[in-house]
């Protein structure tokens, strides 16, 4: 195989990205396969992102490519909010706590003058907005705990069957993204796990991930709260949600949740925001062929335009800075283009 000849490559610039390295010296992989099967991955736009994901795959997985990696090692990472699905104006599993606050406070009145219930029953999303991290924290904590794990199943499950999303008039899980699906579904026929690492609460994304995405809830790693083990009145073991948090799945949290929970550096990472940074500094860091890719929210009639990186929108949500972008050039991750790469967004039927 042909090296890159424009800069020194060092051995970390080599493994970063076997896909980078064989789009740039048009040393493909794919010749083979790709005339001999139909596309993969038809909602993408013929360019660099959709072919370095082809190539990876297909360089890691043939017998004799230097690149292989044995099957039991075939890990793939996704961020879920805003890489797999919408995660804009506000993340839904937000949106599921504000619905929860009206039953919390008929349930417990003398929280109806307590911020910020008070300010939540107002339906004021601007004032919301506003609501310093604390608040957010005990409103999470009050409306994410005190149940058993199989009430708190049945209500998300209840939540989002009634739930449509105010622009698309749709349920939550009809707004995932049609390319990532693609890519979820290729990897898995070519042997690779893919496992869903969120800053999301585990227990929320774990009722919907199999139905969704095809992950079973065993591959999810999420936010995680303490667990109570205890018996109901007729004796039965239940297991109660308590506020007590005991991972915060983001930022450094993720490559420590993918080692409790996996137990195995993941090969390919995506992620669309600066919470997943070290989850791609993690998952390439790792000997051998690494695969890091972020998506970039830039197409506002089809999606929503957000960064600030490339001069983009600022945002609170999925925030993508300019030294993200930066960062990403010059690990050799590739950023995906909403605007550029996707055919469409969601699936037929859906949206776009």
């Amino acid at each position: 195989m042909r090296i890159l000849h424009r800069f020194e490559i060092t051995r970390r610039k080599l493994i970063v990205t076997l896909a980078a390295v064989l789009v740039s010296t048009g040393a493909m992989w794919t010749a083979a396969p790709a005339q001999a099967q139909d596309d993969p991955l038809p909602s993408w736009n013929d360019g660099t992102a959709k072919q370095a994901i082809l190539d990876f795959v297909w360089g890691t997985t043939q017998q004799g490519s230097p690149y292989f990696v044995p099957p039991a090692e075939r890990i793939a990472a996704f961020d879920q909010d805003g890489t797999l699905w919408v995660e804009h104006p506000m993340y839904s599993q937000v949106i599921y706590c504000l619905d929860r606050v009206p039953a919390l406070v008929a349930a417990k009145p003398e929280l109806r003058e307590v911020e910020p219930f008070k300010t939540v029953l107002t339906g004021d999303r601007e004032a919301i907005a506003k609501l310093p991290m604390a608040d957010l924290e005990k409103l999470l904590a009050a409306t994410l705990t005190g149940m058993t794990v199989d009430d708190f199943k049945a209500e998300v499950e209840k939540w989002l069957a009634a739930t449509r999303d105010p622009r698309w008039k749709r349920p939550y899980t009809a707004l995932s993204y049609q390319p990532m699906q693609e890519v979820l579904r290729f990897l898995r026929a070519n042997g690779y796990k893919t496992f869903i690492v969120t800053g999301g609460g585990q227990d929320f994304v774990r009722v919907y991930s199999e139905a969704t995405y095809g992950i079973p809830p065993e591959q999810v790693v999420g936010t995680a709260g303490g667990i109570r083990f205890g018996y109901d009145k007729n004796g039965r073991p239940t297991l109660t949600k308590e506020p007590k948090l005991l991972l915060n799945d983001n930022d450094a949290g993720k490559p420590q949740g993918i080692h409790l929970m996996i137990g195995r550096r993941p090969v390919i990472a995506f992620g669309n925001s600066i919470g997943d940074r070290q989850m791609l500094e993690y998952t390439t860091a790792g000997a051998g062929a690494r695969l890091g890719m972020l998506v970039l929210h830039d197409d506002a009639e089809r999606e929503y335009a957000y960064g600030p990186a490339q001069g983009l929108p600022e945002t609170k949500v999925g925030t993508f800075t300019q030294e993200l972008y930066n960062e990403a050039t010059n690990n050799g991750w590739l950023v995906i283009s909403m605007k550029k790469d996707w055919k469409r967004i969601f699936p037929k039927g859906t949206a776009d």
